[in-house]
């Protein structure tokens, strides 16, 4: 992909995101999912790291190599003449230089960045690191002149046994990678949860991402509560799973 369509789509990303509140961002994984998302009328998509994982066969944090998510994310990216954001884990242990050249080489024009490092065996860095490394990231799309799109995740919810009792903490870091700047930021793990969703949507300026059931949940709720984009993560796949496995099971030997 030429680079004036790489920075046409990333500007493009950014204009859905101030043009639709919520933005929704289907999570595809190869080409059919992508084209079939784009077909339904999206204007923009999101790659993610674990429906991306099991349809290649590999696990989930980090279980490929950044060179092998970029091969496989390229054609799904060339198959389509939308902006498409890539989940990138923790970084792979790349530099955030590195990672921003990888992406933009590939045509992606947004990415997920998360707080759990799994090439250091799942630690979560602290807040100041995970808001240098936005940090990074941010002044390295600047430097190659193409307006990449951040979404800065935290995982502070999901590794609690009680969500509620880390939200000061999740506030705080969420402000530093909007400070940093991140364009938006994903506490993960509290879709459900109406007052931290509330909480959390009211503690920053920019857009708060959460996760959605595309079946299980309702896209007003999500409205009303403030959220500003919307991505699958893996439970579209799951949900297609559950889908093709009632349309099969009439045509399977019984037992």
């Amino acid at each position: 992909m030429d680079s004036r369509t790489t920075i046409e789509r990333a500007q493009r990303l950014k204009q859905l995101h101030a043009d639709h509140k919520p933005l929704v961002l289907p999570t595809v994984w190869d080409v059919w999912s992508a084209r079939t998302a784009v077909a339904a009328g999206f204007p923009a998509l999101t790659i993610g790291s674990h429906p991306l994982a099991d349809s290649r066969g590999a696990a989930d944090q980090e279980g490929q190599t950044f060179e092998e998510v970029l091969a496989a994310v390229r054609p799904i990216i060339e198959a389509v003449d939308v902006p498409v954001s890539v989940d990138l884990e923790s970084g792979y242990g790349q530099k955030p230089a590195d990672l921003v050249a990888g992406l933009i080489e590939a045509g992606g024009v947004g990415l997920n960045i998360e707080d759990t490092v799994h090439s250091e065996g799942g630690r979560v860095r602290s807040t100041q690191e995970h808001a240098s490394y936005v940090a990074g990231l941010r002044a390295a799309a600047d430097d190659a002149g193409v307006p990449v799109w951040v979404n800065g995740r935290t995982d502070l919810f999901a590794h609690a046994e009680n969500p509620s009792a880390v939200l000061d903490e999740v506030i705080e870091r969420l402000r530093a990678l909007e400070q940093a700047g991140a364009d938006s930021v994903y506490p993960v793990k509290i879709q459900d949860d109406d007052e931290l969703l509330a909480a959390v949507t009211a503690a920053v300026a920019v857009p708060v991402n959460t996760t959605a059931h595309p079946v299980k949940h309702d896209l007003e709720r999500f409205r009303r509560l403030g959220i500003g984009r919307i991505t699958y993560g893996p439970l579209l796949q799951f949900a297609l799973t559950d889908a093709m496995k009632d349309m099969l099971k009439p045509w399977a030997p019984s037992s």
